[in-house]
Parts: C-alpha cells; sequence; structure tokens
C-alpha cells in the first residue's frame, strides 16, 4: 500500500480525505440503544468494502441484529452486541473504541499455528546483536545476515537502513524476520522495500468508494514499488512470515515477493488490506472499518493474507533443541 511518488501519495489520501472525512458523526439517528445501533449499521453499509468479496450478506445482519435490540439496554449490553455485529465481518481492520471496552477481531490469527518463539530470536541475537531503529540485527556464523524488525511503527530511517545494508553485504545472503509484526507506518514499508529493487515495479493496485452501493468503487489505481537512490541489497533475501504478520507487515510482504532475489518462507500472513477509516456513533463511540481494498499485481485481493513461496512450520522438537525451524531452513538456502 505505497509509492516512492510522494505527489501521488498526497493526491490519493486528499482525494480519500474529501471523498470520506476520517470522522463522521451521523447526527440523524437517537442517542439510544435503537438509535446507536443503526447509526453503526449505515456506516458499514455505505463504506465498508469487502461485502461483495466477502459475501456478507449485510441486511440478512441487520434483521438478525435489529431483533436483539431493547433501549433498556446496558452500554455494556449493546457494546457486546454491536461488537458481534461487527465481527460478522472477519475483518482485523473492524474495532468499535468505547471509553470501557474496544471491540476486535481475533480469528483472523487465532486458529493457525504461532509459528514464532521470541525466546528462540533471542537465542540467535544473543547478545552480540546491533540494534538500528527498531531492527535487531547481526551476522550469523554462517555468514548470513539476519534482521528482526517487529513494529512497523519502529524507526526505521533511511541513515539506518544504509548502515544495516552496508554491514551486512558481506553476507552471502539476508534474512529478514518480520512474525508476529503486526503492522505500523506505510512510510516505513515503502523506504524498506524500496532497498531490494533495481527498478520501478508494479505491486498493485487500490480502489475507493465513489458511492454508497457495496459494489460502487473507482477504477484500480496502480501502486508501485520504486527504487530506493540510496544504498540497494542486489543478494539473495529470504523474507519469513507467520499468520501474525498484518496489515502493513502484509503490504510489505507483497511488496518483497515482487522483488528479484526474493523468496517467502513461513506460512500465510494476516492479511489486512483495506485502507482503514474512522466515524463515529451518535453516544461518541468510534468505529474504525477497511474503506478502501487493496490488490496485488494481478488484482487479487490480499485481505485474507499472501501463501509463501515456501511453507515450513516450526517444529516442536527443534524449539526443544534451541532452534528455529524457519531461521534454519532460511539458512541452508542462503549458504553458499
Amino acid at each position: 500500500m505505497f509509492s516512492n511518488n510522494k505527489t501521488f501519495l498526497l493526491g490519493i489520501f486528499i482525494l480519500l480525505f474529501l471523498l470520506f472525512p476520517a470522522c463522521v458523526v451521523i447526527e440523524e439517528y437517537p442517542n439510544n440503544p435503537r438509535g446507536n445501533f443503526e447509526s453503526l449499521w449505515k456506516i458499514l453499509d455505505e463504506r465498508y468494502c469487502f461485502f461483495q468479496y466477502k459475501e456478507v450478506d449485510w441486511e440478512q445482519i441487520h434483521a438478525e441484529y435489529a431483533r436483539r435490540i431493547s433501549n433498556n439496554m446496558t452500554n455494556e449490553s449493546l457494546f457486546k452486541l454491536l461488537d458481534e455485529m461487527l465481527q460478522e465481518l472477519k475483518d482485523g481492520h473492524v474495532n468499535l473504541y468505547t471509553p470501557f471496552d474496544v471491540g476486535r477481531y481475533w480469528k483472523w490469527y487465532e486458529d493457525y499455528p504461532k509459528n514464532f518463539n521470541p525466546d528462540l530470536i533471542d537465542q540467535y541475537l544473543n547478545r552480540d546483536y546491533s540494534i538500528a531503529g527498531g531492527v535487531r540485527y547481526k551476522i550469523l556464523d554462517d555468514n548470513v545476515g539476519y534482521m528482526y524488525y517487529e513494529d512497523f511503527s519502529s524507526g526505521l530511517g533511511e541513515s539506518s537502513l544504509d548502515y544495516i545494508i552496508d554491514k551486512l553485504a558481506i553476507c552471502s545472503g539476508l534474512i529478514i524476520d518480520v512474525r508476529n509484526n503486526g503492522g505500523g507506518l506505510l512510510s516505513n514499508v515503502e523506504k524498506f522495500a524500496a532497498r531490494f529493487v533495481n527498478e520501478k515495479t508494479l505491486v498493485g493496485y487500490i480502489q475507493h468508494k465513489t458511492g454508497k452501493g457495496h459494489n460502487d468503487f473507482s477504477k484500480p489505481f496502480p501502486r508501485y514499488n520504486e527504487p530506493s537512490t540510496r544504498l540497494r541489497y542486489q543478494k539473495p533475501v529470504i523474507v519469513l512470515t507467520n499468520r501474525s504478520c498484518f496489515s502493513a507487515t502484509n503490504d510489505f510482504v507483497n511488496a518483497m515477493r515482487y522483488c528479484p532475489n526474493v523468496t517467502i518462507l513461513g506460512d500465510r500472513t494476516g492479511g489486512g488490506s483495506g485502507l482503514p477509516f474512522n466515524s463515529e456513533i451518535p453516544n461518541g463511540w468510534m468505529v474504525r472499518f477497511s474503506a478502501c481494498p487493496v490488490f496485488d499485481a494481478g488484482m487479487q485481493h490480499i485481505e485474507f493474507g499472501i501463501e509463501p513461496t515456501i511453507q515450513v512450520d516450526l517444529s516442536d522438537a527443534d524449539a526443544r533443541d534451541g532452534k528455529d525451524t524457519l531461521i534454519e531452513a532460511a539458512r541452508k538456502l542462503l549458504r553458499p
């Protein structure tokens, strides 16, 4: 969900802002349980972007949940009912924010193997690793470079990337571990992925809503990964993934799979490709929802995740021996 063309990005976000203000107060509904229910349902009905793709019958869901609304409900009971309705969308970017709780959908990763053990990461990094911004990195004893980046909200400056790439240039290859990275800043995704291409590369498309209908979308707008003007890595790269790679990390994995010399190894990512927006219902509760669908370069949805090039699961036997199966598989592939 990125491009190096800053003017393009600015134009897109201004357009999206004009079409869908980040916070829209629906005032025509009364501030009571039924009014808040109808307001929330209508916001999603007009602005959510995945109804058709997920084959969600939103009218039927309205009928089902409307029967359960009573104006003598407590705030806690209303919250539970509204959160249950939102979970029908099966979307990790859909949240209901109240002063006392946050509604969220977690099944996008809960029913999958973790394929990650932070204690094992600590064993590989030991105490002699380096830190640049939010990245921990070192050269492993077989001359394979290893980077662990756990949050795309953490610092990732251009100077830090220059230093990391320069230091790891002597390695036979590079492991980029983004397992359990739940997302963050798209600007960091852009900066990072730009270090692994030498020419402008199509990585996908984005659409925006043009009306209130479920299928009212603009034409797909292309998204590109353009090469950085600074240091770029030229040797083989393996990106480690698991189901908890979500949102901006999902975008990073999508971009990296179109880079030369890059292999995605591990498990399917968690998805979360819809650009999220916020709105408000009469009682002041905030709702976040996916407003703009994002596709890969083949115009396929990546909302439900991206399959790895090579499927590898964490072995319990390896873990007991202090080994991470995914890291070991990547090291084997990268050794000369």
